[in-house]
């Protein structure tokens, strides 16, 4: 079934169908967080961007200089 057969279903079933389905999304989307190891990553780039936030490159100009790789 395709994402769009999926949406054009939903308004047909039943609010608790809805709910349960709401309920399922939300489990996959939680089971698919980042690791703790992940967290601790993302805390600590955080702070270094905070600290120094003119440190790094927009998006625009890495992916520029990637393209200029291949």
């Amino acid at each position: 079934m395709s994402k769009a057969e999926i949406l054009a279903e939903l308004p047909k079933l039943s609010a608790q169908d809805r709910s349960d389905i709401l309920s399922r999304l939300w489990q996959l989307e939680e089971a698919s967080a980042p690791s703790p190891q992940e967290q601790e990553l993302l805390r600590e780039e955080q702070a270094a961007y905070e600290k120094n936030p003119d440190a790094g490159a927009p998006w625009s100009e890495v992916e520029a200089r990637l393209r200029r790789r291949s």
